[in-house]
C-alpha cells in the first residue's frame, strides 16, 4: 500500500527520484533547491536508495558526472535553480544534443541582477530553447508524480530526451501539503528498467561520443531532435492515460484545463498561480462571467494544436506571466501564443506580469486580470500588457453602474 504524507515540493521531488530508481545522483545546493539536496543525502545514508550520490564542487560538474552515468546505462537525477543553472548551461546544452534521459527538478528563482533569492520563472524559461522537454507543475503532488512520469517519457525509444520537471520556488519547493506516495510495487510495474543502448561505453564495442561534426551531418541530427521533440507530445498522453489508470490521478497531458466547456473568456497561466486562478475563476462565475482556464503543462515542445482547439471559440484570453521576455516586454505564455495562432483566427489578448522576485500573484490580481479580459471581450480596448504592482488598473472606469455586480469582490 501507499501512504499518505505531507511534503514540501522539495521533498516530493525526491520522493519521485526514490520510486523511480535511479541509480546516480550528483547535485550542488543552491537555493530554493537546497533541501532537496538535503532529503536525496538522507535517502541514501538511510540506505533507502540504492543509488551512487556523488558529491561535486559546481553545477557544471554535476551534470557532467550524471553524463558519464547515462554512457554507462545508469538513471541519473539532479536538481538546480537560477545562477546553479547558468553554470551548468555548457553541459546543459550538451544533455540534450546527445540526447541523454536525465530528469532534473528545475526550481524556479530569479536570475541576478539585482541580487534576489526568491521565486520566479525566469530562469526556465530562458532555457527554454536547450533542447529539453519542460513539464510545469501546479502542485506538490503534480511535483511527485511529475518526477516518475519524466523517465518513462525521455527513456522512450522514440523520444530520448532529457526532462525538466520546473515548480515554482518556495511556492511550491518550500511550501507543504498533502501528498499521496504511491506504491513502489506500483511505480515498478508503470516504470521499467532502464534500457539506454544508443550512446554506450563498452570497451568490447567501443563508439566516438559527440565527436566533432560537419554542416551536413549536423543539420540531419538538429532535425531528429525536433521529430523526437514532436514525438514527444504523443508520448506525454499516453503517459498520462497510463498513469491515471494505475493510480487515478491525472494532471493533464501537455495542457490542463479547468471550466473551459462553456468558457467565454480564458486565463492562460503556468505553474503555481494555477491553483489561486482556480478559486478566482469559482468566485467570477458567480458574478456571472463565464471564464475558463487552460494551465501551460508543458512548454516545450508547446502544445499548439490543444490551445488552438482549446481557445480558438473564446471572446479573448488573458495571459499571466511569472517571467518577461527581454525583447517584447511581455510574458512567456503571451509570446508562445502568439506564435501559436500566427496572427490567424487569434482572439483578442492582453497579457499580465507579476509574481516576480517573489512577490505573490494575488487572488485580487487574477481576479483583477479576469474582469479587463472581459472587458476586452465585450469589445474595449486595454493595455496589452499590465505589471501587476507597478500599472494602475482604474476598473471603475471601465465599467458603467449596468455591470456593476461584475465589479463585486474586485474594486
Amino acid at each position: 500500500m501507499g501512504k499518505i504524507d505531507v511534503l514540501n515540493g522539495n521533498k516530493a521531488a525526491a520522493w519521485g527520484a526514490k520510486l523511480a530508481r535511479v541509480s546516480l545522483l550528483a547535485a550542488y545546493p543552491i537555493t530554493p533547491q537546497t533541501p532537496l539536496v538535503e532529503y536525496l543525502a538522507t535517502f541514501v545514508a538511510e540506505g533507502e536508495i540504492d543509488a551512487d550520490l556523488v558529491e561535486v564542487e559546481s553545477e557544471h560538474t554535476a551534470l557532467s558526472v550524471l553524463q558519464g552515468g547515462v554512457f554507462a546505462g545508469a538513471r541519473t537525477f539532479t536538481g538546480t535553480s537560477s545562477q546553479g543553472l547558468a553554470l551548468m548551461y555548457e553541459p546543459y546544452i550538451r544533455t540534450s544534443t546527445m540526447r541523454l534521459p536525465i530528469v532534473m527538478a528545475l526550481v524556479t528563482r530569479e536570475v541576478i541582477s539585482p541580487q534576489t533569492v526568491w521565486g520566479g520563472q525566469q530562469d526556465a524559461v530562458t532555457v527554454r530553447e536547450a533542447g529539453w522537454i519542460q513539464i510545469w507543475c501546479e502542485s506538490n503532488q503534480e511535483v511527485l508524480d511529475t518526477v516518475v512520469q519524466a523517465y518513462k517519457i525521455a527513456e522512450n525509444k522514440g523520444v530520448l530526451l532529457p526532462v525538466n520537471v520546473c515548480y515554482d520556488g518556495f511556492s511550491l519547493s518550500h511550501m507543504a501539503e498533502r501528498v499521496d506516495i504511491p506504491e513502489q510495487e506500483k511505480v515498478d510495474s508503470f516504470l521499467p528498467k532502464p534500457d539506454i543502448t544508443h550512446v554506450k561505453l563498452d570497451p568490447a564495442n567501443p563508439m566516438s561520443v559527440d565527436p566533432l561534426t560537419a554542416g551536413p551531418m549536423l543539420t540531419e541530427y538538429r532535425h531528429k531532435q525536433v521529430t523526437a521533440m514532436n514525438h514527444a507530445k504523443k508520448v506525454i498522453e499516453e503517459v498520462r492515460q497510463e498513469w491515471f489508470q494505475l493510480f487515478g490521478r491525472d494532471h493533464g497531458g501537455m495542457v490542463d484545463v479547468y471550466r473551459m466547456e462553456d468558457a467565454e473568456i480564458a486565463i492562460v497561466c503556468m505553474g503555481s498561480p494555477a491553483g489561486t486562478a482556480r478559486v478566482a475563476i469559482d468566485e467570477m462565475r458567480e458574478h456571472g462571467i463565464k471564464v475558463g482556464m487552460v494551465r501551460i503543462r508543458v512548454l516545450r515542445p508547446f502544445p499548439v494544436e490543444e490551445m488552438k482547439t482549446l481557445l480558438s471559440g473564446v471572446k479573448a484570453i488573458g495571459t499571466i506571466d511569472r517571467n518577461v521576455s527581454f525583447a517584447a516586454g511581455y510574458g512567456t505564455s503571451y509570446l508562445e501564443l502568439l506564435t501559436a495562432f500566427g496572427g490567424k483566427s487569434m482572439p483578442p489578448m492582453i497579457d499580465f506580469i507579476g509574481g516576480l522576485g517573489g512577490s505573490d500573484v494575488t487572488l485580487e490580481q487574477i481576479k483583477q486580470a479576469i474582469v479587463l479580459t472581459q472587458y476586452v471581450a465585450n469589445g474595449g480596448e486595454y493595455r496589452s500588457v499590465t505589471w501587476f504592482g507597478l500599472d494602475e488598473v482604474d476598473i471603475e472606469s471601465l465599467f458603467e453602474d449596468s455591470e456593476q455586480e461584475a465589479k463585486e469582490g474586485i474594486v
